[in-house]
């Protein structure tokens, strides 16, 4: 009986590591995708290292682009943003190529923001 009790006690934590239902927050600083490390190069001074944007001595804010509510949400506004800058960001039209531009798009969309 003893031994029934530790088996299920540890099934029970094992199930508990393994359905965690909260996935693992993806990490821009330890991805070694080109899309992180364009994001790196390109927009982590401003929004931060992991995308969570900050305050500036002067009071500007810097946009969270990863949680809760975003100003631009359709690949379209995304991109345009990116390209054409606007409300204090520079725009990247000459900066990065469109292949690039559109990589972000989806980076954003796909790993920091999970549509």
């Amino acid at each position: 009986m003893k031994a029934f009790f530790i088996t299920a006690t540890a099934f029970l934590a094992l199930s508990a590591c393994l359905f965690d239902s909260k996935p693992a927050r993806f990490s821009i600083q330890s991805s070694k995708t080109y899309e992180a490390s364009m994001f790196r190069q390109n927009c982590a001074i401003c929004h931060g290292p992991e995308g969570e944007g900050k305050t500036l001595d002067d009071g500007r804010i810097i946009p969270n682009i990863r949680d809760g509510e975003h100003k631009y949400n359709s690949r379209e506004q995304i991109y345009d943003h990116i390209t054409n800058g606007g409300n204090g960001m520079v725009p990247f039209r000459d900066i990065l190529t469109e292949k690039e531009r559109n990589s972000l798009v989806e980076f954003v969309l796909r790993d920091l923001r999970k549509n």
